[in-house]
């Protein structure tokens, strides 16, 4: 099992938000002036920045019906350790906010093992560490992710996972009306559809 990032950054933690664009080149040509440097990814309707002052892992998604916030499609906080996600979510859920574990999930051109939690608000976050840093697909289910390949349920919902991120991960859902699908999946709209 994999317990290092396969991407180095020089913080132990780095904020990551995800934005859906309606043109990926306009979007980066901005993102590119505003933080000074080119960024480190780019493939057919992604861009990414992987940013030092502030650490920062932006992800751009074309989307062409996007829209401006309020209703950005997550943020999150990427991890150098795996047991970081786990002492992240286990807090949160100390506080009554509950978890949803994938597993070797493909997502914006990588793999990742991840927890999604969300705020009273519902802002989706998403602690993540990148297992493989290349993957060949923008999106893909992971090993946990729910029998039907297109659906955008998380892992902890279909089935449970072979071998947890950490324990505890997050306290479990208390009643079914939680157990719902989720609206918003992994990267972009297009991930799980």
């Amino acid at each position: 099992m994999t317990t290092e990032s396969a991407v180095d950054f020089p913080t132990p933690t780095r904020v990551h938000v995800a934005l859906a664009v309606r043109d990926v080149s306009q979007a980066t040509s901005f993102y590119r002036a505003l933080f000074d440097q080119e960024p480190t990814k780019e493939r057919p309707g992604y861009a990414k920045f992987e940013v030092l002052d502030p650490p920062l892992n932006l992800a751009l998604n074309e989307t062409p019906d996007a829209f401006a916030p309020p209703d950005p499609q997550h943020y999150g906080i990427q991890v150098k350790r795996r047991a970081a996600i786990g002492e992240i979510s286990s807090r949160l859920a100390e506080h009554g906010f509950r978890g949803e574990v994938e597993d070797e999930v493909t997502c914006c051109y990588a793999v990742q093992d991840k927890v999604w939690v969300s705020d009273p608000d519902g802002h989706r976050w998403e602690l993540f560490l990148v297992t493989n840093a290349n993957a060949d697909v923008h999106s893909k289910p992971g090993r946990s992710a729910a029998a039907d390949p297109h659906s955008c349920v998380p892992a902890a919902q279909a089935e449970p996972a072979a071998e947890p991120i950490a324990e505890p991960v997050a306290a479990p859902v208390a009643d079914e009306a939680a157990e719902t699908k989720v609206e918003r999946p992994c990267c972009a709209p297009t991930c799980c559809q």
